[in-house]
């Protein structure tokens, strides 16, 4: 339910159809797609999606012929709906703010010349190699569908975690991220606060018994792709034991 609140919050999606994707979808299920009434709802969602970047939202989009995931069958009905309306959806690598970086990747590995020194091909007889694999993706079983259990097992063991989201990732938003750590039901040590880098604001935190959430400002998907500094000193307090810094 995160990303579809996050959609209609950042104004991606109409009140109308927030509503009906909330009436017509069971997110405790698990298959939330199941009925076609929510199924519509859904791939209209990804449809408004399909005209930015979700992951994200405010840099520009890619518009010289693409390889990568970002294309119209992980937005359709025929697509991304197709693949039995699961939770699941086909992970994108970000490249910061080249929005074509994924396109180079794959004229890269399509290189006869790099195959051939991969040892994938003889560099003649060329395989072609995508970013992504929707056959794989589907397929694969050795996944979890929540990593609660995993926070919850770490936490329980004494482990220091920090978990971070980009503000501007509408993939894996800041809404669903804090709607889990919710369901980990977990007791405040410190309460939501700004932290800082070269005296700006970089971004908010909270502290939890066990746990550390932290929001980078302006951030997408791949955080350190957008914000490589500010992400150095965040795992440099990570590293010293510190908090996030909280000081200009």
């Amino acid at each position: 339910m995160g990303f579809v609140d996050y959609a209609w919050s950042h104004a991606v999606i109409s009140d109308e159809l927030h509503r009906e994707i909330g009436e017509s979808c069971d997110f405790k299920s698990g298959d939330p797609w199941k009925n076609q009434t929510c199924g519509d709802a859904v791939d209209e969602l990804h449809a408004q999606y399909h005209k930015i970047d979700m992951y994200s939202l405010y840099t520009p989009v890619c518009f010289a012929p693409t390889f990568s995931c970002s294309n119209d069958n992980q937005y359709s009905t025929q697509g991304f709906m197709s693949y039995k309306r699961t939770v699941k959806m086909m992970p994108r690598i970000m490249g910061g703010f080249d929005p074509c970086l994924d396109d180079y990747a794959t004229a890269f590995y399509n290189r006869p010349d790099v195959q051939k020194a991969l040892h994938v091909s003889n560099g003649h007889s060329i395989k072609n190699w995508s970013i992504c694999n929707h056959h794989i993706f589907c397929h694969w079983k050795d996944s979890m569908p929540s990593v609660i259990p995993i926070y919850r097992k770490l936490i329980s063991a004494g482990l220091r975690i920090w978990v971070y989201s980009g503000d501007t990732d509408g993939r894996v938003p800041v809404l669903s991220t804090i709607y889990c750590l919710r369901a980990l039901n977990l007791r405040i040590t410190k309460t939501w606060r700004p932290w800082y880098h070269d005296n700006e604001v970089s971004g908010w935190f909270q502290e939890y018994e066990g746990l550390t959430f932290a929001t980078f400002r302006g951030a997408g998907h791949d955080v350190p792709s957008f914000k490589p500094s500010n992400s150095l000193a965040f795992f440099s307090s990570f590293l010293l034991g510190q908090s996030p810094p909280e000081t200009k």
